[in-house]
């Protein structure tokens, strides 16, 4: 289960069924149950409706059928946001003031706030917006909170009360930090959707940066140059504000004397030592105009080079020369995204550095310094349209080719930034296998195109010929999407495979739905599917075959036609927590009784199967997998066992012109093959690819195997060989479960236990 495959909800009239909830309580569900209940709902009933939902904080995590009308629907961000809320009362008054609710809403890191802390409002900025901890299972989502660091005359009145995780998720002096949710701020300047309030205007008309005192860090520019020191004194002359500091170099080189300069140039805050000096000056040989906003480059300073991202463009306030703010890759800047108390990007304290944007060099990591043509048409290919000529096709490797092409070190998808769920997913997907071909040549709109043409051109043909492709492209490809609105943090931050590949296949090329799924006698369709157990299931050491027919069983679900490639997410909830400790890998998914159509073979005797008995499907009498079918004859017998008397069987449709004639016993069945496993421990993606149909055709994946170098380094991706994994295939449960982890042979290991997502491909499409 994860958070984005439930539906929110809060309570906003007493249940009349349920007492025991109250108003203003937040509960979900899944959305396959959802949607399958909706359909039925309208279909067979024309009472109330009711929704079977889970509520949070409940000791009893046992589903409760509440009313509709009781109940209004939350977007995931809300429900984040309400969450936070410990009481129902005040989270149902905070959903109702929708005015106040969206003015807060709009806060974002950085925004000057009030804060109630005690009774007393205190002023701040906002320095982290998110959750506290994973969600305690086996909730899918945890509340978001708003850290602030108090400023002004209000520094030092945070709480003392108990253990104050401030510090641990935002850098603020001691008693300076607040963790409040979104009933307790309110924005310093009040939205459009609010009304004006006297005291916040007033709180807002004050400075919202810190002065400098005596002893004050700074940093200060003479010339260009960048230079540090201490506050001596601030001083007043002909009506203007002069600051006296204490060099730690001065103009010459040497270190110690005092400079008088404005306070325009004077910005709180500490210099890398090695940048000390830096020239913004470069050689006009250096100048490139082409960089835009999400480059990644470097600075070049007298003791080395700052690598980075270019996140803002434009002019500082007293500069003519255009600026460049880059987010640093280590905690060597300056500010957190703020320039002279001015806010002008998001950026972890220590990161942010202002420089002229005609200093900024390409990354010479990924662009030869010789090469400048290269470099400029890395950063201008990115604007040109896509001409619809392919390149040549170049097929999946194939097992014959995997050693000379693919094993090694500096072979894959090279890591970089964050990028190891994205490295794994497209090595899974168009290493070995063709199941997602389509997404490379399908016809998309002008402005997608680009996308598609780096995915092509840039990362799977050099992956399959060359059996490696440099982290630069894999880059290009988050930086495009990053540029194209579908997230302003794919350039950065790690995400989950699922969410990327919804991007790429649903929002940008508009893929057919993979998965089409039939509940109730209506399809719904997919990409990928969540699996989802009820509470009572008896497996311990599940094959995924297991996992999928007991999640179809528990929702209602079948298939409404064979998927050409089935993506399935394991029951886990977050990264942390596994709902088992190992899961056997399927390497086929039988099918055929998945599908709401076909004709099916009782599983007794292999004839015509006429019924299905939900309530046999876990005894253990029977197969552990399978759904429980029968025809007419077998089904009379099992159910006159007095155990079984009391089950209600129901009949399944059979296909014209099959009733009457029986079915062969050599009627083909419908199976996936396994092709591709992604694997998470602790927040790091690898994946296993199945290369050929001997059991020991593994092999395993790694974009950040290993690094060369520290900050002007790079990541060593390696493919290897892992045979050791059909060792434990060809294992019997009992033997299985009895194999402690950590004796596991090679990365063994990793696949039975860290699985998140398997990849399965049809046999016949």
């Amino acid at each position: 289960m994860t958070s984005t495959n439930c539906r929110y909800f809060i309570v906003t009239k007493k249940p009349r069924n349920f007492k025991s909830v109250n108003v203003g309580c937040l509960c979900y569900m899944t959305s396959h149950k959802y949607n399958a209940q909706q359909q039925q709902q309208q279909e067979t009933t024309k009472h109330p409706k009711t929704l079977s939902v889970l509520v949070f904080g409940t000791r009893a995590h046992l589903e409760k059928d509440l009313e509709v009308s009781c109940l209004e629907e939350l977007n995931l961000e809300d429900a984040r946001l309400l969450l936070g809320v410990s009481e129902d009362a005040e989270r149902l008054r905070m959903f109702y003031d929708q005015p106040a609710f969206q003015a807060v809403r709009s806060v974002t890191v950085g925004s000057a706030v009030t804060v109630e802390e005690d009774g007393k409002i205190l002023r701040g900025i906002v320095r982290y917006i998110g959750k506290l901890s994973e969600p305690e299972y086996p909730y899918p989502i945890s509340g978001t909170y708003y850290g602030i660091e108090l400023l002004g005359p209000d520094r030092g009145k945070a709480s003392r009360k108990g253990t104050n995780p401030c510090r641990t998720l935002f850098q603020c002096d001691k008693d300076c930090g607040v963790l409040a949710p979104i009933s307790r701020i309110q924005p310093v300047v009040p939205s459009s959707l609010s009304p004006p309030s006297t005291e916040l205007s007033r709180a807002h008309s004050e400075p919202q940066t810190d002065e400098l005192f005596p002893g004050d860090r700074v940093i200060y520019f003479i010339d260009d140059k960048g230079r540090s020191g201490m506050v001596v004194e601030v001083q007043q002359q002909e009506g203007k504000q002069i600051v006296r500091i204490s060099t730690d170099t001065d103009e010459s080189g040497r270190r110690g004397g005092e400079v008088l300069v404005p306070l325009e140039i004077v910005s709180k805050g500490e210099f890398p030592e090695e940048a000390e000096g830096i020239d913004m000056d470069p050689t006009p040989a250096e100048n490139y105009t082409h960089l835009d906003v999400n480059s990644m480059v470097e600075v070049t300073l007298g003791a080395g080079n700052l690598y980075g991202i270019i996140r803002w463009i434009g002019k500082l306030p007293e500069r003519e020369e255009i600026m460049a703010g880059l987010e640093l890759e280590e905690d060597r800047g300056v500010s957190d995204g703020t320039f002279k108390g001015v806010r002008f990007f998001v950026c972890p304290n220590k990161r942010a550095l202002f420089v002229k944007l005609t200093s900024c060099h390409p990354d010479s990591r990924f662009h030869g310094s010789s090469d400048k043509e290269t470099s400029k048409s890395f950063y201008t290919e990115m604007e040109e349209d896509f001409s619809g000529e392919n390149p040549d096709v170049v097929p999946p490797i194939s097992t014959e080719q995997i050693d000379h092409l693919l094993i090694g070190r500096m072979k894959g998808i090279q890591g970089h930034c964050n990028s190891c769920y994205m490295d794994a997913a497209l090595f899974s997907l168009f290493s070995c296998s063709s199941a997602m071909d389509s997404m490379l040549f399908k016809t998309t709109t002008s402005q997608d195109a680009p996308i598609q043409k780096t995915l092509l051109r840039d990362i799977v043909v050099p992956l399959r010929s060359k059996g490696f492709v440099e982290c630069q492209h894999v880059m290009k490809l988050r930086q495009l999407l990053q540029k194209h609105g579908y997230s302003r943090s794919f350039t950065t931050e790690e995400k989950d495979p699922e969410e990327f590949l919804i991007v790429v296949m649903h929002h940008i090329l508009a893929l057919d739905p993979l998965l089409k799924l039939s509940a109730a006698g209506k399809v719904q369709e997919s990409y990928c599917y969540q699996i989802f157990l009820d509470q009572n299931h008896c497996l311990v050491l599940p094959t995924v075959q297991q996992l999928l027919e007991h999640s179809f069983h528990s929702a209602g679900l079948r298939l409404a036609e064979v998927p050409s490639c089935l993506i399935l997410q394991m029951p886990r909830f977050g990264k942390k927590f596994k709902m088992f400790d190992k899961i056997i890998p399927s390497l086929e998914l039988d099918i055929t009784d998945l599908l709401s159509e076909g004709p099916q073979q009782c599983i007794m005797c292999g004839n015509l199967a006429v019924e299905e008995c939900a309530d046999c499907f876990k005894d253990p009498t029977f197969s552990l997998t399978g759904f429980k079918i029968f025809c007419k004859k077998c089904s009379a017998q099992v159910h006159s066992h007095p155990k079984r008397r009391s089950h209600q069987p129901t009949a399944l449709e059979i296909p014209k012109g099959y009733m009457g004639r029986g079915i062969p016993h050599t009627l083909t069945r419908d199976r996936l093959e396994l092709f591709a496993v992604l694997c998470i421990e602790t927040s790091h993606y690898v994946s296993f690819v199945k290369h050929g149909p001997k059991s020991h055709d593994w092999i395993f994946f790694d974009s950040m195997a290993d690094r060369q170098g520290e900050t002007d380094g790079f990541n060593i991706p390696e493919v290897h060989a892992c045979p050791e994994v059909a060792i434990y295939l060809e294992m019997s449960p009992a033997e299985l479960v009895n194999q402690a982890p950590r004796d596991m042979k090679g990365v063994a290991k990793r696949l039975f236990c860290d699985a998140y997502m398997y990849l399965y491909q049809s046999t016949t499409s």
